[in-house]
Order: structure tokens, then C-alpha cells, then sequence
């Protein structure tokens, strides 16, 4: 009863950080917006939810939601649909190595889970909010990483959305390998699950020569697909601080796509991941407008 007192006080008195044009509003145990000019630009889910196996599927891993123009309906997918594990703005690694075992960080089987700890940081001004949460990387046997992970959100007059996510990821206890396959880890991006019946997922690349499925450390790639009368466009950009000899996956059609490192990180050390992704509305722009901001996100 005291918990249930303590979370109405926390609804009522919670103060949002805010400046001229973003704030951030906590949904205190459910879920955290990003909203510029009072609508919600990204959805934080981080609840998590045991009561049964319904709820746990539902809750079993921390995502973002992209939100639509009015700043109601996520154009990204959540629980359910084709690959239920799909979820909106996502990282995992389907074969994790810590402490002579491997768990499936990607599917969250066998009891993995990543679960929110707590905020970090909250920050909102005129140009950027800051958004920084612990997240727990746990197997039965505990926690194996200890994740912070920092979403900013850039001020950009002619993108619907421009967000930098990094990860940080500290081994616990044990070195640890990330690895996985290009369609089954890394920092992905996955549309709503109408794009799985539409099949309007159409990709670009840096050169027109760029096979994806060979080609290693691509700069970025962009994807578009419609949502209802809307067309979005979304590109996602790897840092070239990030692990070398990455992959990306860039060809299905339901619109999943993302990079995918292979990378060690040594017993209680932190390795370092770091993308870009910026959302715009209408047609994709063009290979040159794209390569151009890349370069903004390289420097």
C-alpha cells in the first residue's frame, strides 16, 4: 500500500525537465517522452512487468518508440507482430559470452532480460534534450552487463527527429564477447509491423555499388517506408569510432535494419557504441544530402 501511496505522489508532484522547446515527462514505471513543442517525439518503454508470462514478453527489453507527427501513434513497432522482438529503436546481441556461458540478448530467451535500473541524467533546453538511464543486462545468474545508455535529441528544422544513441557496456565479472549475425544483433531500427503487410521497406546506400550483406563498415544506410498516407525516411549512421568490420542489414522488406559489431569488452571495462539515427518525413533525400549528414554526425 505504501509503494501504491508513493507512485501517486511521484505522478502528482513529479516535476518535468523542460526548456523553451523540449521537455522530458516521466510516466513513473512506465514509460519516459521526449516531447518538443508539447507533443511526444520519442517514448522511452521501460517498464517491466513479471506478473505473468504475458506481461514479461510484453516488458522483457528496453526500447524507444518514434512517434508521429501529432506526437500519438508510434511509427516504430512494439510487442507482437512478425518477430515480436522487434522493438522500435533496439540494441541486443543474440550470442553474448560472459562467464563461460552464452545467452540470447536479442530474443530474450532462457531468461535474459535487459531491464531499466534507474535515470541518470534528464536534461531539456531550447536545442537538445538528454535522456540517460542504467539498464541492467541479466541471465538467471545475475547481472553480466551494466549498460548506460544516452539518447540526445538534436534541434533540426528539417528532420522530424535526430537522435544520437550510445551505449555503453561494462562487463561484469567476466570478459565479455558481443556477438550474434547481422539479422540477429547490433543497434537496430525496426519500423511499425505495417510495413511487414505494405512491404514498402526501400533502401539507399552511400555508393549504388554497395552490396550490404558483403560490404563491411558502411558509413550509413537509409531506409523508407510508408505508414498510411505518410512516407518516413530514416537513417541510420555508424560512427567510425565503433568496432571495425561492421555489418549491416539493409534488404528486408518489413524494414528492420541496423548495424551489427563484433567486439570484446575486458572483465569490468566499457566498451563504447555510438549511432545516429535522424527521421524525416516525405521521399528520402538524396544520396548527397545524406552523405553530407553523415559527416556532421562523423565530426
Amino acid at each position: 500500500m505504501n509503494r501504491i501511496i508513493g507512485l501517486i505522489l511521484l505522478a502528482l508532484f513529479a516535476v518535468p525537465a523542460f526548456g523553451a522547446g523540449y521537455e522530458i515527462v516521466d510516466t513513473p514505471g512506465k514509460y519516459c517522452d521526449i516531447k518538443h513543442d508539447g507533443k511526444t517525439l520519442v517514448r522511452y518503454m521501460y517498464e517491466y512487468d513479471d506478473t505473468d508470462d504475458k506481461t514479461k514478453h510484453a516488458t522483457y527489453k528496453v526500447y524507444y518508440h518514434v512517434m508521429d507527427a501529432a506526437g500519438k501513434l508510434p511509427i516504430t513497432k512494439g510487442p507482437g507482430g512478425q518477430y515480436t522482438h522487434h522493438r522500435g529503436m533496439f540494441i541486443g546481441f543474440a550470442k553474448l559470452k560472459s562467464h563461460g556461458k552464452k545467452s540470447d540478448h536479442w530474443h530474450m530467451s532462457k531468461g535474459a532480460l535487459q531491464k531499466h535500473v534507474e535515470f541518470l541524467k534528464q536534461e531539456a533546453t531550447a536545442d537538445k534534450a538528454v535522456l540517460c538511464s542504467s539498464i541492467a543486462w541479466t541471465t538467471n545468474d545475475g547481472t553480466i552487463v551494466e549498460e548506460t545508455r544516452t539518447l540526445t535529441i538534436h534541434h533540426d528544422d528539417k528532420a522530424h527527429m535526430v537522435a544520437d544513441f550510445v551505449s555503453e557496456l561494462k562487463a561484469i565479472g567476466s570478459d565479455a564477447e558481443f556477438n550474434g549475425d547481422p539479422e540477429h544483433a547490433g543497434m537496430q531500427y525496426r519500423p511499425s509491423n505495417q510495413v511487414a503487410s505494405n512491404k514498402s521497406a526501400k533502401y539507399i546506400f552511400h555508393t549504388e555499388e554497395t552490396k550490404p550483406a558483403q560490404d563491411l563498415d558502411l558509413p550509413w544506410a537509409n531506409l523508407t517506408y510508408k505508414l498510411g498516407e505518410s512516407t518516413y525516411s530514416v537513417q541510420h549512421m555508424n560512427h567510425p569510432s565503433n568496432p571495425k568490420k561492421t555489418r549491416y542489414s539493409a534488404y528486408r522488406d518489413y524494414g528492420r535494419f541496423g548495424a551489427f559489431p563484433v567486439f570484446t569488452v575486458k572483465e569490468n571495462e566499457t566498451g563504447t557504441l555510438r549511432y545516429r539515427i535522424r527521421v524525416t518525413e516525405g521521399d528520402a533525400p538524396s544520396r548527397e544530402a545524406l552523405a553530407a549528414e553523415y559527416e556532421k554526425f562523423a565530426k
